[in-house]
């Protein structure tokens, strides 16, 4: 490069003009005293002053005119600030770029000697502004408009340019680096421009750039393919070679648009970009495999996979290199090559195979058992021997494996599989299978003493879950059916001692002493009846009454009552979703599920906390991606209940709904809130999950689903479903259920026959004395066989059948039908304690009935009774 040192300048071009306006101020007040020596003289000679003033007066006078006369010699300078300015400005001076100072935009009041030269100017007379010197393309021009708008604004700003040929000439072109900022200088808006060349930096960048693009083509034009793969498994980088055999578009590759899952085994991929290594440990990890071209086709290949480990133990991206062994590419011996496309077998097996020495380490293994067992397959030059088998298996079952280990060792080839759970974390589990390892004659001695046995190791995890929750499912289902009969008989017995109880009470006044015990009776009566309709919950054979609701309505209404229930230490935080979707359930029944929960999550949460109820539209997409067993992939309304409280261990997850299950102390709970939880979401087709953390809380997730109307369907007239009269589900486990709230009925006697159905012999009596003393005609049989025999004897037609639902010899429903059969228009009331969707899809589609829930009061049948008989 041509030299460009500035040309030597004078004193007066380089000057800084902002120091004239204070010399000529010091001019003007040795002047002004100059001035008033003179005025004093003047005074003195004219009124004859005294001589001490005259004397004073001419000293002044002396001193004003010494020191005008030294400063203009340079005997007499300035200390101070304008020494400090002098050592400032002789440093901007001798600095390498070009300075200069700008007040207003426009006028220059400072310019160094290095600015002077770019300029081309030896004094301010000709000195140019930056915008003035650099001029030329579009470019150019447009930096240097940004610099001057922003020196106008009081901002810092620096732009780099390319001027082609450069001021001043001898070159072709240059790189400047221009840049702008405000001096803090008071009252006076001065920018401070800057002007510097780097054009042998750009140089040196543009070698080093080419350097770059030369080594770029020569890694990716290389015979060998080459890529780094992230500890994600994303693909940051792929040579031109390996693009060229895979099939895939270079540019796509590195910015995300490649996964390492794309090109490579799913067993191979997750042990290349899994584990933990030890702090600063580089790896390398030799594979045969086969990789997967774009189309699909295999590429057999050879890879070198290494990877350094951070401090922390985590893997960085890796650097690996890819040799392609297919047809044509593989220049080995036969025997070499048929190596090598074992090697590829093995490692792309998905049943884990390893081999282990004598005292039972792993010699070798494939990706599947390194991703079973957390273990990586040592392969490459001079392998390791890899940890003891023994250690990889679970503490419960390591001697059952030892023992099988001992009989392959031995040479036993009988060995039969074994069930193990697996160290690695994950809770996983697998069958294995042992065999001796067996070498052809004339092998090599150290391979046949290091390789004793092969391992092959088939992943169960799956199935054992799958197992687990089926008979999980089965037990529940078991468990339930005996609930749901215990409940049926024990609901004939609460019925006879309900009705009886009634009897007595009406027979005796509230002043009576033994009024109290009877209430007493009934009321214990009531909260067993309590008992039952959960336990006819969690079996899913209670009553429904499903229609169209709000979820957020819902809640809403719920929110005093949870709080009451919660108390003052726990805090309740409701969100609801936007835009809920409608579900259908029983609005009743969907109350003592939340409150369940609630009262739940209180006692979990002793010394307070949060209750977290949340809802949310769950779309189809996202229910398949959680991917929970038994929950169907469809639209669904989630609520979610979660708490802080103490959380659950899975011992006990795996018991929370079973009936009678009670983690409470002793009188504290009944065990079958959750129980009836269960059935009722159950019951309703909805799905419910748990998740819960020891110390962190519990969260309940109910699936509810969508509900889309069917224009057709609701259209239609409803079937007319009679008024049950069950008694409510108390708002907590345990409490006495409450008497239903119905409209006084002035008059509850009535007229007609009644056919009296009911094996009970205590329910049937109990029932038919209240019938008949209302004024009924009450015929009573004790099956459906005999209710016939009784309708086929009498000449006139009965006005109204009440019959129990499950008798022997002849249901209800049988009964029902054999009754339409000769008299189509007959009433008819079904009593049962089991659900009335239980038995109603034994009927005839459209068939007409009332229906009322065990156990019932007197009062309750005689209003149905009167109710039906009217209808």
């Amino acid at each position: 490069m041509p030299d460009v040192s500035p040309p030597p300048v004078t004193e007066a071009a380089s000057l800084d003009r902002s120091e004239r306006p204070g010399r000529v101020s010091l001019l003007l007040l040795l002047a002004g005293l100059l001035v008033g020596a003179a005025v004093g003289l003047s005074f003195v000679a004219n009124e004859q002053a005294q001589p001490l003033i005259l004397g004073l007066l001419a000293v002044l006078a002396m001193a004003g005119v010494f020191s005008l006369f030294a400063l203009a010699i340079g005997a007499l300078q300035l200390t101070g600030q304008g020494a400090r300015n002098d050592v400032t400005k002789a440093v901007v001076d001798a600095a390498p770029e070009g300075m200069i100072a700008v007040e207003d935009g426009t006028r220059p009041i400072y310019a160094n000697a290095a600015y002077l030269a770019l300029a081309g100017s030896d004094n301010f007379s000709n000195l140019r502004l930056v915008e003035r010197v650099f001029v030329g393309s579009p470019d150019v021009s447009e930096a240097v408009y940004r610099l001057a708008q922003a020196a106008r604004e009081g901002r810092s700003l620096s732009e780099e340019i390319r001027m082609a040929p450069p001021p001043g000439g001898g070159r072709d072109f240059a790189w400047y680096r221009i840049g702008v900022r405000p001096l803090p200088l008071p009252r006076r808006p001065v920018a401070l421009w800057s002007v510097n060349d780097i054009t042998h930096e750009r140089e040196r960048q543009e070698n080093v750039f080419q350097e770059l693009q030369h080594a770029i083509d020569y890694l990716d034009h290389a015979p060998a393919g080459f890529l780094s793969v992230d500890p994600r498994g994303s693909v940051v980088y792929m040579n031109a070679t390996l693009a060229s055999w895979l099939g895939h578009d270079l540019a796509q590759v590195g910015s995300g648009g490649l996964r390492l899952s794309e090109i490579l085994p799913a067993a191979v991929g997750e042990v290349l970009v899994a584990g933990d290594g030890q702090p600063g440990e580089v790896r390398t990890d030799l594979f045969d495999l086969d990789l997967r071209r774009r189309n699909g086709h295999p590429l057999p290949a050879r890879i070198y996979h290494r990877v350094a480990y951070g401090a922390d133990g985590r893997p960085g991206a890796s650097r690996t290199l890819v040799l392609n062994r297919s047809a044509g590419e593989e220049a080995d011996e036969p025997q070499r090559a048929a190596e090598v496309r074992f090697a590829r077998f093995f490692n792309t097996s998905p049943i884990a195979v390893a081999t282990l020495d004598a005292a039972g380490r792993v010699v070798r293994a494939n990706a599947s058992f390194a991703r079973l067992f957390g273990t990586l397959p040592r392969t490459g030059e001079g392998r390791e021997i890899g940890p003891s088998a023994h250690d990889c298996i679970a503490e419960r079952d390591r001697q059952t494996f030892d023992g099988a280990f001992r009989l392959a060792a031995e040479g036993r080839g009988d060995v039969a599989p074994v069930e193990i759970g697996v160290a690695a974390p994950g809770n996983r589990s697998a069958r294995i299978w042992l065999s001796p390892e067996v070498r052809a004659a004339g092998g090599p001695a150290e391979d046949a003493a290091s390789e004793a046995v092969i391992l092959y190791a088939l992943d169960t995890t799956a199935q054992l879950q799958l197992q687990q929750q089926i008979n999980q499912a089965q037990k529940m289902e078991m468990v339930g059916q005996l609930a749901g009969g215990i409940a049926h008989d024990f609901n004939n017995v609460l019925q006879a001692i309900i009705g009886y109880s009634d009897l007595l009470l009406a027979s005796h006044r509230p002043v009576d002493p033994a009024f109290q015990d009877i209430m007493q009776i009934k009321q214990n009566a009531n909260r067993a009846a309590s008992l039952v309709r959960q336990l006819l919950a969690f079996s899913r054979r209670q009553t429904l009454r499903p229609e169209v609701m709000h979820l957020g309505d819902a809640l809403s209404d719920l929110t005093l009552l949870l709080k009451r229930l919660l108390g003052e230490r726990v805090e309740l935080d409701l969100k609801h979703g936007r835009d809920l979707w409608p579900v259908k359930a029983d609005v009743n029944q969907f109350e003592q599920v939340i409150v369940n929960l609630a009262v739940n999550a209180r006692d979990a949460m002793p010394n307070g906390g949060r209750l977290a109820i949340r809802t949310a539209n769950v779309t189809e997409e996202a229910a398949g991606a959680l991917q929970l067993t038994g929950l169907p992939a469809a639209d669904y309304v989630l609520v979610e209940v979660a708490d802080t409280g103490t959380g659950m261990t899975p011992e006990i997850m795996e018991k929370i709904f079973e009936p009678f299950f009670t983690t409470k102390e002793v009188n504290k709970g009944t065990g079958l809130g959750l129980s009836t939880v269960f059935g009722i979401v159950k019951q309703s087709g909805g799905y419910i999950d748990v998740k819960s953390t020891v110390g962190e809380g519990t969260v309940f997730g109910i699936y509810l689903p969508r509900h889309v109307p069917v224009p057709e369907v609701e259209a239609a007239p409803a079937e007319p479903v009679p008024a049950a009269l069950p008694a409510p589900v108390s708002a907590a486990p345990g409490a006495p259920a409450a008497e239903p709230k119905k409209p006084p009925a002035p008059d509850l006697t009535g007229r007609g026959t009644i056919l009296l159905v009911e094996d009970e012999d205590p329910v049937r009596a109990v029932n038919g004395r209240a019938l008949a003393a209302r004024g009924y005609t009450v015929l009573e049989a004790a099956s459906g066989l005999e209710a016939l025999a009784i309708i086929a004897d009498r000449e006139t037609p009965v006005d109204l059948v009440v019959s129990d639902v499950v008798m022997p010899e002849m249901d209800g429903p049988t009964l029902l039908r054999e009754l339409r059969k000769r008299h189509p228009d007959l009433k008819v009331i079904f009593v049962s304690g089991y659900a009335e969707d239980a038995f109603q899809k034994n009927l005839p589609e459209g068939e007409e009935f009332n229906f009322l829930p065990k156990p019932f009061s007197l009062k309750q049948l005689v209003e149905t009774v009167k109710t039906t008989m009217a209808g």
